[in-house]
């Protein structure tokens, strides 16, 4: 199902039910991605701090919440 010319990323933070939601939809899609925890980054927590949970790929795109497995099928379809 994934992209194989971009590497996705799940901006994030421990105890976040929402990104845990959103982790579950990844993992159902069997989208690889790599979670970076926005809490140990001031210009991320300034960034994503409102937003989190948020998908984004190399190529600058980014899907915000609230998203299902739906939007993010095409989402990725799109890139």
């Amino acid at each position: 199902m994934t992209n194989q010319h971009a590497e996705f990323v799940l901006y994030t933070t421990p105890g976040c039910h929402l990104c845990e939601q959103a982790e579950a939809i990844l993992d159902a899609t069997e989208t690889a991605f790599r979670p970076i925890d926005i809490a140990e980054d001031i210009d991320l927590i300034e960034r994503y701090g409102v937003r989190i949970p948020v998908v984004a790929d190399t190529l600058g795109r980014e899907l915000g919440w609230p998203f299902d497995q739906t939007q993010l099928r095409s989402w990725l379809l799109a890139s």
